[in-house]
C-alpha cells in the first residue's frame, strides 16, 4: 500500500513538472531581480590587533633578572580579561568622536557604532575591528583610524601600551552582503516548496475519477467495462 501511495505521488509531481519548473523558474528570477535592484552593496574592511606584553611589565622582568622576551601567566591572564573591555572601548564615544574628527567625515556617533563590528578570536587575545560602509575606500579607511585611535586611548586610559596592530584593513574588492549564487539557491528552494505545496494541495482539491483502478480502490466497486475516449475530429482530419 505505501509503495502504491508512493507511485501515485510519483505520478502527481511528474504530471505536473511543468507548472513545478515554471514556478522554481519565476523565483529564481525574482531573487536575480531582488539581489541585482534591491540590494545595496556594502563593503566591509578589517584589521586585527593584538594584546602583547606591556612594556612596562618588561622593564620590570628585567630589573628582576628575568627574560624580557617571554611572557608570563600574568600577562597571558590580564590580556584575556581586558579582550572584552577592549571590544567595548573600540566602539565608546569617546574613540568614535576622535575617529570622526581625525577623518572629517560626514556621519554620526550611532551610525558609525552600528557599522562597526569588534571580535574576540576564542582563546586568544586576537581582537577584529571589521567596518562595514558603501564605500570600500572609508571602511578601509575607518577601520585603520578606529585601530589607530583605541590603542592611543588605551595607552592614556591604562598608562600601558600592548596593543599592536597585526593586519592593517585593506579595501575591500567585492561586496560583503552580496552572494548572487547563494541568493539564487535561496530563492530556488523557495520556489520548489512553494511549488510542491501547489501541487499538493490541487491534488487534494482534486476530486475527479481519473482511472479504474481508483473506482476499485475507493469505492469497492469492481469494474466490469471502460468506454474508451474516442475523438471524432480526429478521424475527420485523417480523412
Amino acid at each position: 500500500m505505501e509503495e502504491l501511495d508512493l507511485k501515485q505521488l510519483f505520478n502527481v509531481f511528474w504530471k505536473s513538472k511543468i507548472q513545478i519548473i515554471l514556478i522554481v523558474a519565476i523565483f529564481i528570477a525574482i531573487g536575480v531581480i531582488y539581489t541585482i535592484s534591491f540590494v545595496t552593496p556594502v563593503y566591509t574592511a578589517a584589521t586585527d590587533l593584538i594584546l602583547t606584553k606591556s612594556e612596562e611589565s618588561a622593564q620590570a622582568a628585567g630589573l628582576n633578572g628575568q627574560t624580557t622576551d617571554s611572557i608570563t601567566a600574568n600577562d597571558v591572564t590580564l590580556n584575556s580579561k581586558l579582550v572584552s573591555t577592549y571590544s567595548e572601548l573600540v566602539k565608546s564615544k569617546n574613540v568614535l568622536r576622535q575617529v570622526i574628527s581625525n577623518l572629517n567625515i560626514d556621519i554620526n556617533e550611532m551610525e558609525l557604532k552600528k557599522n562597526i563590528v569588534v571580535s574576540s578570536v576564542k582563546d586568544t587575545e586576537l581582537i577584529e575591528i571589521s567596518v562595514t560602509d558603501i564605500n570600500p575606500a572609508n571602511a578601509k579607511k575607518i577601520a585603520n583610524e578606529i585601530a589607530k585611535v583605541f590603542t592611543e586611548k588605551v595607552e592614556e586610559f591604562y598608562n600601558i601600551n600592548n596593543v599592536h596592530v597585526v593586519d592593517e584593513a585593506e579595501t575591500p574588492s567585492a561586496p560583503s552582503n552580496v552572494n548572487h549564487i547563494k541568493d539564487v539557491l535561496i530563492f530556488a528552494a523557495i520556489g520548489l516548496v512553494i511549488a510542491i505545496m501547489y501541487v499538493l494541495i490541487a491534488n487534494m482539491l482534486d476530486t475527479t475519477i481519473k482511472s479504474a483502478e481508483e473506482i476499485e480502490e475507493n469505492f469497492n466497486i469492481p469494474v466490469l467495462v471502460s468506454i474508451p475516449i474516442y475523438n471524432l475530429d480526429n478521424e475527420r482530419r485523417g480523412r
